[in-house]
């Protein structure tokens, strides 16, 4: 989730926000948004929600954007709601291969991984390796190991491929490899190339109380 025309998107249309909010004490959204941020990445889960549900409540024209808010939310076990965040995330950047694998998450939690390979979200061309293959995985066309291998030796390419991969194996029930994956992902060697959803791997692993 590291698209940086998103942020510059987002960026802008919260500061042009902000600046309408003169008085009172009324929080801007830019400060709303860091606070559900550290809440989620804290792993503050409850708070998060909380926050990211007012900053739609207030301006709910930033409500597709915040792809946050569908990673609180499923962590939250608010699958259905999970579901309609990403779904409406793809209105405004519907290249993104993770926007489509965590809207499978949210519905395998909800209902199944078959019903959520059934919906998978059609994506365009996300050409961030390896997302091609991570996409195709998900869709049940490629396996774990040939997403790693499509991966390389790029460090930012074999993060996002444990990552996925590793959340892959959870929503398939396998604990184990989950671990695996995880562990590997949330690793300090990847925090440089990881950002965000660095962060979002150490959260996954405290959540499932992993090594």
């Amino acid at each position: 989730m590291n698209s940086s025309i998103r942020r510059v998107v987002l960026g802008l249309a919260l500061a042009v926000t902000a600046s309408m909010v003169v008085g009172g004490s009324q929080d801007s959204p830019q400060a709303m948004m860091r606070r559900a941020d550290d809440n989620l990445l804290s792993g503050r889960i409850d708070e998060a929600v909380a926050g990211f549900d007012a900053l739609v409540s207030m301006w709910p024209d930033y409500g597709p954007q915040l792809w946050q808010r569908g990673i609180a939310l499923y962590y939250a076990g608010r699958f259905g709601d999970c579901r309609t965040q990403f779904e409406s995330h793809r209105l405004v950047n519907p290249n993104d291969v993770e926007n489509a694998v965590w809207h499978f998450l949210c519905v395998a939690r909800a209902e199944s991984p078959s019903a959520a390979r059934a919906e998978l979200l059609l994506v365009g061309p996300d050409r961030r390796v390896p997302m091609r293959e991570v996409y195709q995985m998900f869709e049940g066309a490629m396996s774990p190991a040939q997403v790693m291998a499509a991966a390389g030796s790029v460090p930012g390419a074999v993060f996002f491929a444990n990552l996925y991969v590793g959340l892959y194996y959870d929503a398939m029930g396998d604990t184990g490899k989950s671990r695996e994956h995880i562990a590997a992902a949330s690793s300090d060697h990847y925090a440089s190339v990881g950002g965000y959803m660095h962060q979002v791997a150490r959260l996954h692993r405290r959540l499932r109380k992993g090594p």
